[in-house]
């Protein structure tokens, strides 16, 4: 056969590679003579920037920030001189994934690192960028982003608001001299959400960065406020994806004259995915959880969905299934570390290993039904 390999990340624990590496592995044990080829993918977070600069053959930068913290970093970003294309993966610099736990609260955090990569990346003389936006720690709608970039948020004593908490006194809005860095700025986003409301940035992710009940409420007025001085004929802040990555997604829009896009979209069409499915006999993808947000929208629920239209059987390996039955309305067969193939401590200090133990059992269960 020939086993196409798309897994995303497992988070906190596999980049998309070494996850699609250890499904190889697993795999390769059971069935040796398979043809095997390895597309690890992102739908816009954490492993964006490898996984596009390897398929558009662009090289690394480095550009001097600060973190979501404001901490001193220096973050990579990527460069294809050609189409003169800038690749940027925001969770390298205002990422979960760049602080400690639980040290920062998100009213502490904001977007403004992010800025010096656009303006770098501008300098390079980028005509399009490519910006995925996934696993940010913040919750700023782009207010940090947008300082960055040279607007100016003013109360109605016409002093700066420095603080995206603050904005519940802004009065209006005072734009830079440049507003648009790029002739073609694309947000890849992994979620649809919208800036504001039940389904909103604050009350749908801001716990997972450590959000609390009480903080909501400031934290919507703010985003609110931030929307209606803001407001335009586009009326940004009801976008699908502008609730992406705490309000990024409403950010660039607004301030940067950005267009979003699903990010498993724009990984299809870079990867030239529907032409490498329909040339596939079966199709692995998997990350650390299989659930509900995974058939909601996210990458691999997504790859999945299109395998189901081509007719081409997919395997969904997961950290845990939320839900195995629910799951198979996409998914041929899922698989799961969790709770029955080994503990949780060891699915998260193991991975690796325990992965690739599963595919093992995933190819010889495969081997099983072909025999049949």
């Amino acid at each position: 056969m020939k086993v196409l390999l798309i897994p995303d990340k497992f988070k906190g624990t596999l980049t998309a590679l070494a996850a699609a590496q250890a499904i190889a592995r697993g795999w390769k044990k059971v069935r040796p003579t398979d043809s095997i080829e390895l597309l690890p993918m992102s739908d816009g977070g954490d492993g964006f920037g490898e996984i596009i600069s390897r398929l558009l053959k662009a090289k690394t930068q480095t550009v001097k920030t600060i973190d979501a913290a404001h901490r001193p970093l220096r973050a990579l970003w990527w460069w294809e001189p050609k189409t003169k294309t800038a690749i940027i993966e925001s969770a390298n610099i205002i990422g979960l994934a760049q602080l400690p736990p639980g040290k920062f609260h998100p009213f502490d955090l904001d977007t403004f690192g992010l800025g010096a990569a656009l303006l770098a990346a501008a300098s390079k003389g980028a005509k399009r960028c490519l910006i995925g936006i996934g696993g940010s720690a913040t919750n700023d709608g782009g207010f940090g982003l947008a300082r960055a970039l040279g607007w100016q948020f003013l109360d109605s004593q016409n002093e700066a608001i420095e603080h995206w908490t603050e904005l519940a006194s802004l009065s209006r809005v005072r734009a830079p001299r440049r507003s648009h860095w790029f002739d073609e700025l694309v947000v890849a986003v992994d979620v649809q959400n919208p800036l504001l409301g039940r389904r909103g940035c604050t009350r749908v992710y801001g716990p997972q960065k450590g959000l609390r009940h009480a903080d909501f409420p400031l934290a919507e007025q703010c985003l609110k406020r931030l929307a209606q001085v803001n407001a335009s004929p586009l009326d940004c802040a009801h976008e699908p994806g502008a609730g992406a990555a705490g309000g990024l997604g409403f950010g660039l829009r607004c301030f940067a004259g950005a267009r979003l896009e699903p990010g498993f979209a724009l990984f299809a069409h870079f990867a030239h995915l529907t032409e490498r499915l329909n040339s596939a006999d079966l199709v692995i993808t998997g990350e650390g959880a299989i659930d509900r947000q995974t058939l909601m929208g996210k990458g691999v629920g997504e790859l999945a969905r299109l395998c189901k239209k081509l007719k081409v059987p997919c395997l969904g390996l997961a950290g845990a299934v939320e839900d195995a039955a629910k799951a198979r309305h996409l998914f041929t067969e899922t698989y799961a570390l969790t709770p029955d193939f080994v503990s949780r401590e060891k699915a998260m200090t193991e991975t690796a290993d325990c992965l690739e133990q599963l595919a093992a059992q995933a190819a010889e269960k495969n081997s099983r039904a072909e025999a049949l």
